[in-house]
């Protein structure tokens, strides 16, 4: 992956303006473009799992302390709507080893450039003492999460709140660049989910599935 970097920094060189800041950009718009239909496929899903939650609660409520009814419930629940529990996870199995690869490759990467600056960073290489990554990080993971949520169950206001902090939190300690891709790659997915949900708005059983 830190070839795959090189080569947009080399990219970069030739059009004139090297870059590593420029270079992540581009990395992570390719990447994210890649797991596009990942992406669509996850999303639809936990979509379609939201939206049968309400039936899903009644189910457990009525049949407080028999498991085995509620599961067989469950299962019909699924079938009626279409739905596989298993599909939104599945993408993201999937997802996990190309995008640890990339964190590392970021994060240990030895720039050529020596300090590689990008805007108002002096240096991709050590945290953005300015603290404006770290916000943008926490805001646009807080805006990708509210686009992918439809009920705002107790649990669901907790994550609203603990995944973008969390995230920005451990943003000031880590390499400008790698908080710049996180912030990227957000951005790019907050459109990518947006142009989905405006183009198809409702899940289709067969995607879902």
């Amino acid at each position: 992956m830190q070839t795959v970097l090189t080569f947009f920094y080399n990219m970069t060189v030739s059009l004139g303006f090297a870059n590593y800041g420029i270079a992540i950009i581009l990395l992570t718009i390719v990447i994210k473009a890649l797991l596009y239909p990942l992406t669509v496929k996850q999303v639809k899903s936990m979509k379609a799992m939201q939206d049968i939650q309400p039936k899903m609660k009644e189910i457990q409520e009525k049949y407080k302390g028999n498991p085995e009814k509620i599961n067989k419930e469950l299962g019909n629940i699924y079938k009626e709507a279409g739905v596989n529990p298993l599909a939104g996870c599945l993408p993201l199995i999937v997802q996990m080893p190309f995008l640890i690869a990339i964190f590392f490759a970021i994060r240990d990467y030895q720039y050529a450039q020596q300090p590689p600056s990008f805007l108002w960073l002096t240096d991709l290489s050590h945290p953005d003492p300015t603290y404006i990554l770290p916000v943008l990080s926490a805001l646009t993971t807080y805006i990708q999460q509210k686009q992918t949520t439809t009920e705002m169950t107790q649990q669901n206001k907790m994550m609203m709140i603990f995944m973008p902090l969390f995230i920005g939190y451990i943003s000031l300690t880590f390499p400008g660049g790698l908080v710049l891709y996180w912030v990227v790659s957000n951005l790019f997915q907050i459109a990518q989910q947006w142009y989905m949900y405006r183009n198809n708005p409702s899940v289709t059983r067969e995607e879902a599935k």
